[in-house]
């Protein structure tokens, strides 16, 4: 027989990864967004092309490496192409490091000498093949592997230390092998500035080391389990905010007690800090202390990559337009990596969601640069809360109301009752939860729902794309075999099309999942060691980041990219899981036989995982963000100023500003990031062509989050001139102020008056084309509202004083996306003109949903002429369920158009509008929704009754297939699907008051009949 030697192996085993990389790199390529998808990824490309500062805790190295990538891009256009291809090579490289770890792994178990036959190298190659082919088709790990986001690079650097200190294991006896374990420490380093979930590899990576370099006992794994996380815990604590901690008070030494200039104390620290590892590293050196070395030489490499974030503090230092928290210096960069924005969750020890806070403590001091000197600008505080309501694991913390109502539908619990004084003085009594809820939540909903659901997705099959809440209907795992799916979810095959027809319905049969668990088995019986390192990655990965996140209720999208890590080792025990079946085929087999044999069976599972998955992760061709957000930008006049609230409405305008170079006079200004003093003072500046904010706020007003709350009160009788209520809030003088009601000796600012009025300049309104001159008489002379809330918070405070001081020489508009309660009640002042608000000074009545009037020319323009919806009516065009919501908006402001035209007496006009709107966004492609309504009703309106008829039978099919498969569900699935009961009935019912009004014929009577039927069977049920 002939046999092989590791040099041999090596050109097989290097060969195949290659090729490995290349079928990724190709699929990845293929099926790239060609621009910036939603969520964070317009943000990223935006920063990373022009090396600005997103979001904390930053991602100075991705940074670097998109700009890298950009630099190449022959058009601007083609700038998110370059940024997406970055993300398609990582992740192609991952697979490839994928591949190589498995071999890895498999010949330790394979081969006991270096002497290869045929049949071991067919084996080794078919296990590296199945594995890294299967987590190249995961729905988890494609989905990051083409868009601009941090996660595939995230996962490279993940599978880059993994595969490096198991080369570190094949060479640990001979000379210089501990230059994979200083390469290990600057991969660490650099992956800081990418994503911390690189960081939960060190634990795994000691095993390595400490399996290699001892003798095995039971206490010397826990002490070697003990040391990796303990550098684990050094690295988030010690390494990323220790470093920044120790700069800042070293800073604040020299600049404050010192007097010397700012970043003094921080080039001293550099220095120092420097010094002392250059002088460690040449005194161990020198002396032969090899491990010493070998650790300070880690620590310097690791700082260095660390230190990538020098490029986020010089970058904001220059103020460029996209500068989040403003990390300038050591406390706000320290403000930034914390991500202190966003808040903390109670880990090991706290509150329950209904705990009263029965006091408070003041934390460290915050610092800003000033005149000269650091000074405090506030303290964190610290709620002290009931000590009878607080738990070991606390898994049910959040009070918002919603959450609350999640956590009893999850757990059902009852509580312990206590009696409590509550803040009126009455007496009250609060359930509390039990230890036992807090478990039952965590694994029901944090590792049942947000993890187990999310590992059956990608190793078993998705149900759809639509983000799930428990119920039968959305975003379950399946495994395409109808007993156990039936027995879960209802019947698949009665499911409404709207569900069955979803692109993201994707089944595996459990292949991948069934192999993965051979491997995992066949790993554990002959190579124990190896088993419980992938083990520890596995659970690092993916059950300790449930455990650490303590999610709340309600994600607002699906975090499954989260676990990446966990189902890439998992994906390492699928390719084991060859080995597995070799082991049952060489019983019957010859070994070559057998070889060959396995892997041509478990090629099967990423074969199929591939067929299924390519139509909803084939995102080229799909524009709809990049279209979203020049649409909002391209219909505001000049010099305008867009107010947005969250990430999908501010990220695609943010990169059609910053990359494409789109309507960059136009100041977008996120309401959400209007809390903070460093969005104020950026809206306050200059960028590009877009005007500063004239603003009467002075620095020394918003500064150090003051006036965050202003109160609302009716201590003057009627309403109170918007400029001098501004003035009254920001005078600073005592009468202006009242006791909060938030901290004992503290005051708050407040509204003297719920009602505001605002004179109107007739002439300048028409001057600066505001209004135009055949609307003049519409004008009214002075704006009247009243704020409806008992308070104002910042954004609504930013707001009301530009339109005190703005004199409408630059239009003032919301986006329509943003919801109604950061309107400040002037929803009654608001002029439809596209996919956002004016707010112009023409009264118009207040409706529960339809805002403002409508300009009707201005808006058929901007709809019909200056807005694109590129590929949304391709139907080999991907769109997915959040581009489908978002899309649906479109709808509501063609019927908006097209119901204002009947109104003029434009019908003709109204049905030119539905028809477009058919035609560029067909229910083929978008299915109808709740809102689609306006669009029958427009139709019926304009005399076109056929088409408006036509799409009332559409939507009544849907919302019927939807209930008769509701209510062949159990009851208990049932109780979990009460909005969408109630919605389908509520489109059921406006259909037939459509009928009735419009219709009047056979169509009535069938929505009628089917209205009844449902109807009955709910009172039943």
């Amino acid at each position: 027989m002939q046999t092989f030697d590791n040099k041999s192996f090596n050109k097989f085993n290097n060969l195949f990864g290659w090729l490995a990389f290349a079928i990724a790199a190709i699929v990845y390529l293929i099926t790239i967004e060609p621009t910036a998808s939603f969520w964070d990824c317009g943000e990223f490309i935006a920063s990373g092309n022009r090396l600005e500062v997103g979001h904390p805790p930053g991602s100075p190295i991705f940074m670097l490496i998109i700009r890298f990538f950009t630099m190449f891009a022959p058009s601007k256009e083609l700038i998110p192409v370059f940024a997406n291809a970055m993300s398609a090579l990582a992740s192609a490289f991952t697979i490839m490091f994928l591949f190589w770890t498995i071999t890895h792994l498999a010949r330790k178990i394979i081969v006991k000498d270096e002497s290869y036959t045929s049949s071991n190298i067919i084996l080794i190659i078919a296990t590296g093949l199945i594995g890294s082919l299967v987590y190249t088709f995961s729905d988890t790990f494609w989905f990051s592997a083409v868009e601009g986001e941090v996660y595939a690079s995230s996962s490279l650097f993940t599978a880059l230390v993994f595969w490096a200190i198991l080369k570190w294991e094949n060479v640990a006896d001979k000379p210089f092998a501990n230059r994979w374990i200083i390469l290990i420490a600057y991969l660490m380093g650099l992956s800081i500035g990418v994503h911390l979930l690189n960081l939960l590899a060190i634990p795994a990576i000691v095993m390595v080391y400490y399996f290699k370099k001892y003798e095995v006992t039971k206490w010397g794994v826990i002490k070697a389990l003990f040391v990796g996380f303990l550098l684990l815990l050094a690295s988030l604590v010690i390494i990323i905010k220790g470093f920044v901690v120790i700069a800042s008070k070293i800073e604040l030494l020299f600049v404050n007690g010192f007097g010397l200039p700012f970043n003094s104390g921080v080039f001293f620290y550099l220095i120092l800090v420097l010094s002392l590892l250059i002088y460690g590293i040449y005194y161990t050196h020198k002396n032969q202390k090899i491990i010493a070395n070998t650790i300070l030489i880690s620590i310097t490499v690791m700082l260095m990559g660390y230190c990538s974030y020098a490029v986020t503090v010089i970058r904001s230092s220059v103020k460029p337009p996209m500068d989040q928290n403003n990390p300038d210096n050591m406390f706000s960069l320290l403000y930034y990596i914390n991500r202190e924005q966003y808040g903390d969750s109670p880990l090991l020890y706290g509150n329950s969601f209904n705990a009263p806070i029965i006091g408070s403590e003041e934390g460290a001091p915050s610092y800003a640069p000033k005149d000269g000197k650091y000074v405090i600008t506030g303290k964190k505080v610290k709620y002290i809360y009931d000590e009878r309501f607080m738990t070991v694991f606390p898994r049910m913390f959040s009070n918002e109301p919603n959450h609350v109502s999640a956590y009893k539908r999850w757990t059902n619990y009852r509580g312990i009752p206590i009696q409590i004084t509550n803040n009126e003085g009455k007496e009250e009594t609060r359930y509390v939860p039990k230890f036992t809820d807090n478990i039952h939540f965590f694994f029901s909903y944090q590792l049942g729902h947000m993890y187990w659901r999310y590992f059956m997705w990608n190793f078993a099959g998705r149900q759809n794309d639509f983000q799930g809440n428990g119920d039968v209907l959305k975003g379950n795992w399946i495994s395409g075999i109808p007993v156990i799916d039936n027995l879960r979810l209802g019947s698949q095959d009665k499911l409404p099309d709207v569900y069955k027809q979803n692109k993201a319905k994707n089944r595996y049969y459990l292949l991948p999942l069934i192999l993965g668990i051979a491997g995992l088995i066949y790993h554990y019986r002959k190579h124990q060691k190896d088993f419980w390192v992938v083990t520890l990655l596995f659970v690092l990965t993916g059950i300790a980041i449930v455990v650490y996140l303590n999610q709340k209720p309600f994600e607002p999208r699906e975090r499954d990219y989260a676990y990446a890590g966990s189902f890439y080792a998992f994906a390492i025990w699928i390719g084991l899981g060859v080995l597995a079946l070799y082991e049952l085929l060489k019983k019957v087999a010859n070994e070559r036989m057998a070889a060959v044999g396995s892997g041509i069976v478990c090629v099967i599972a990423p074969l199929t995982m591939g067929i299924e998955n390519w139509d909803d992760h084939d995102r080229s061709g799909r524009y709809t963000s990049v279209d979203f957000g020049y649409n909002m930008l391209i219909g505001c006049a000049p010099n305008a100023v867009l107010f947005t609230y969250g990430d999908n409405d501010t990220f695609p305008l943010w990169y059609n500003q910053e990359v494409e170079g789109v309507r960059r006079d136009v100041r977008v200004s996120n309401l959400n990031y209007l809390r903070g003093d460093w969005y104020i003072d950026q809206m306050k500046r200059k960028a590009y062509t877009s005007d500063p904010l004239p603003l009467s706020m002075t620095r020394d007003k918003y500064f150090s989050n003051k006036r965050q709350i202003v109160l609302v009160a009716d201590r003057i009788k009627g309403a109170v001139d918007l400029r001098q209520a501004i003035s009254f809030i920001l005078s600073d003088n005592e009468i202006s102020q009242v006791p909060s009601p938030y901290g004992e000796n503290e005051k708050i600012c407040y509204f003297p008056s719920k009602s505001l009025f605002l004179p109107v300049d007739k002439d300048k309104v028409i001057k600066t084309g505001t209004v135009r001159p055949e609307k003049a008489k519409e004008i009214v002379d002075t704006m009247i509202w009243k704020i409806k809330e008992n308070v104002v918070i910042m954004e609504g405070l930013v707001m009301l004083d530009l339109l005190a001081t703005n004199n409408w020489e630059r239009p003032l508009y919301i986006g329509s996306t943003v919801s109604n309660d950061s309107y400040q009640n002037l929803d009654g002042y608001f002029q439809l003109e596209g996919m956002m608000y004016r707010i112009v000074p023409i009264e118009s009545p207040r409706l529960d949903y339809d805002f403002g009037k409508v300009d009707t020319k201005l808006m058929y323009d901007n709809i019909m002429n200056k807005y694109r919806f590129r590929s949304i009516a391709n139907p080999k065009v991907y769109l997915d369920e959040n581009n489908s919501r978002i899309i649906s908006n479109y709808r509501t402001i063609f019927a908006r158009l097209a119901n204002a035209l009947v109104d003029e007496g434009k019908k003709d006009s109204a049905i030119t509008v539905l028809n477009r709107c058919i035609e560029v966004i067909p229910p083929s492609n978008v299915p109808f929704n709740y809102l689609s309504l306006s669009l029958v009703e427009g139709y019926y309106r304009a005399g076109a009754v056929d088409k408006g008829m036509a799409y009332s039978k559409i939507m009544l099919k849907s919302s019927a297939d939807q209930m008769r498969f509701i209510l062949d569900l159990s009851k208990e699935q049932i109780g979990r699907l009460h909005n969408d009961i109630q919605l389908n009935m509520a489109i059921i019912q406006e259909l037939y008051r459509l009928a009735n009004q419009y219709e009047k014929g056979s169509h009535k009577k069938e929505i009628e009949e089917a209205f009844n039927t449902f109807a009955s069977k709910l009172d039943r049920s």
